[in-house]
């Protein structure tokens, strides 16, 4: 099973809540997909006119494609329910949050998207929660 995480988004962001959405491809960035080239680390999403989309994710060229290639990082659509994105709509402009894709995977030959309702960690958050990984790693080791 193919699953591409976004590592750097569990690290800058406390992640507050999690939505499952599908995501709008083409032939050729779901063969990418498939063979694991994709790279979500300073991807986000913005929401316009009712719909969401994400950006600057990049899905590398397929190499066997033919000269209707995708472009790498453009614009995709995310497939979510109005009142989906009503909700998150709102959670963006009263709370301040964001919305950072946290992983790609595959459901039933479908692309799915987990976006994650985050907050962005200051820099004494980070070097908390680096201290608390540590701790755990040293536990596990004497245990």
């Amino acid at each position: 099973m193919i699953e591409i995480k976004n590592k750097k988004a569990y690290f800058d962001y406390m992640i507050l809540e999690e939505i499952e959405a599908g995501i709008s491809l083409v032939g050729t960035e779901i063969k990418s997909v498939r063979k694991g080239s994709v790279d979500l680390k300073d991807s986000f999403i913005t929401i316009k006119n009712n719909e969401a989309f994400v950006l600057n994710m990049y899905i590398a060229k397929y190499e066997e494609g033919n000269r209707f290639n995708h472009d790498e990082r453009r614009t995709r659509k995310l497939l979510l329910h109005k009142k989906e994105i009503k909700k998150l709509k709102e959670k963006i402009k009263i709370e301040g949050l964001t919305l950072i894709p946290l992983k790609l995977y595959f459901k039933k030959n479908y692309v799915k998207v987990l976006v994650g309702i985050c907050k962005g960690k200051k820099l004494y958050d980070k070097r908390a929660s680096i201290k608390e990984r540590d701790l755990k790693r040293e536990t596990r080791y004497y245990n």
